[in-house]
């Protein structure tokens, strides 16, 4: 099968490579799935897990990536939930290879059905971005109705999905981000829009919530803007700073399979909106990579059409 592959810490973006990867295996409660649409995050070069398995042993090459939607075409032993055929969408294992490639072995637990009228190409936008809004928003700061909450990068993939679940919930929305997010965040629902370049944070006022997806500088002062009892939440980095008399929270996103069910229909009902700001073929997946942050929403790579099969 096709794949992209990394080998070279070291090389960065410059070291992903479309090269042939044998075919995965299915192992205990594992499907295969036919990737048609993926989804991947900039800082995974970064991660160890792409670099080493759980008992820290190399793994290259390995694939990055860790959303998909496809179908699936193998079960493995003891899986139950899901059929062969089936339309499925949901998350890789960190520490395994991941969904840029034709085809990828994933634990049946970690994916949900996907709806014939939702694309492959939306779908592989909310399996990380879903599932961190979500997290961060309720089931670590408990975002309420009438709260107060700033999410910065309110245009990018988490932030977009952030933005419309808090004022769905009946929350007071301020966003952030570059002067060229600003018409996007502000259509999501954002009421109130800052540009980091150029606005004072300051000028915000404190907040019950603070969704934070960028760290360093950004991270630090907005602990200022925690009212108390309030919480921040980030994906950036463990805080080094904390509010005065508030909580941060640093956090990794797991999978869960209800809750991509339920951002699933929210989608089929018009209620969420995953923003795909753009979607390149598995081969220009080096320069998506790079192009990634300069692009609203999420970056999709298409990997395979409805019509690709398993090959014999």
């Amino acid at each position: 099968m096709r794949a992209i592959t990394v080998r070279d810490r070291a090389a960065g973006v410059g070291g992903l490579t479309l090269t042939d990867m044998p075919y995965p295996h299915a192992a205990e409660n594992d499907v295969i799935v036919r990737v048609h649409a993926a989804g991947f995050t900039p800082g995974e070069l970064d991660w160890p897990a792409t670099w080493s398995d759980r008992a820290g042993r190399d793994r290259t090459p390995s694939i990055p990536g860790h959303e998909l939607s496809g179908v699936v075409v193998e079960l493995g032993y003891g899986t139950t939930g899901l059929t062969v055929g089936q339309r499925v969408f949901g998350l890789t294992d960190w520490a395994r290879n991941g969904s840029l490639a034709e085809y990828a072995a994933v634990e049946a637990r970690n994916l949900a059905p996907l709806a014939a009228d939702i694309d492959h190409s939306v779908a592989a936008a909310l399996p990380i971005s879903g599932l961190t809004a979500w997290q961060g928003l309720f089931d670590h700061a408990h975002l309420t109705t009438g709260q107060t909450v700033l999410i910065h990068g309110a245009a990018g993939g988490v932030g977009s999905i952030a933005v419309q679940l808090a004022r769905e919930t009946g929350a007071h929305v301020i966003g952030t981000g570059r002067a060229d997010d600003r018409d996007v965040a502000l259509g999501l629902g954002a009421q109130t829009f800052l540009d980091l370049d150029a606005d004072d944070l300051r000028h915000v006022g404190e907040v019950d919530v603070v969704f934070d997806v960028i760290g360093g500088d950004i991270l630090e002062r907005s602990t200022e803007l925690v009212r108390p009892g309030g919480t921040l939440v980030t994906i950036a980095m463990p805080p080094t700073v904390q509010p005065k008399d508030g909580r941060a929270v640093f956090f990794v996103v797991e999978p869960d399979r209800a809750r991509l069910a339920d951002l699933a229909q929210r989608v089929r009902a018009g209620r969420l909106t995953p923003i795909v700001g753009d979607v390149r073929p598995l081969a220009e997946t080096a320069s998506a990579f790079g192009r990634h942050r300069r692009t609203p929403g999420k970056t999709i790579i298409q990997v395979a059409d409805d019509q690709a099969a398993r090959p014999s």
